[in-house]
């Protein structure tokens, strides 16, 4: 019963910015980590971001100094601002949920659908 609704995606140029959003909805009590994942064209995908539920944070390095994850624990939703965008930011990047205590499950795993992020050089 837990979904999650993402936004945000887009086109843009080099050195320009997009923020992403991911809300989860549903019976909801406790979400421990909250990431985001990309996956480029033709290749797997990988960790960009997480936070934790104390705010501990973890980057991928290509990211690291462009991008900022932030997260609402009252509105159960995480973003990710990205600044100075690169031609190989070009993926698909999808949200992540784990460790989520809801109405059904003690620790569950959930992924978003995926919004499309495409930077032109």
């Amino acid at each position: 019963q837990v979904q999650l609704v993402e936004s945000g995606g887009g086109l843009v140029q080099a050195g320009g910015s997009l923020r992403l959003s991911c809300a989860a909805t549903g019976t909801i009590f406790v979400i421990n980590v909250m990431g985001w994942y990309r996956q480029p064209p033709g290749k797997q995908r990988e960790l960009v971001a997480r936070i934790t539920s104390r705010s501990g944070t973890n980057y991928a390095d290509s990211v690291k100094g462009r991008f900022t994850i932030s997260r609402d624990n009252a509105k159960n939703t995480v973003y990710l601002q990205m600044n100075s965008l690169k031609p190989e930011d070009t993926a698909v990047y999808y949200c992540n949920l784990d460790g989520v205590w809801d109405r059904d499950n003690y620790s569950a795993n959930y992924w978003g659908q995926g919004t499309q992020v495409t930077v032109s050089s």
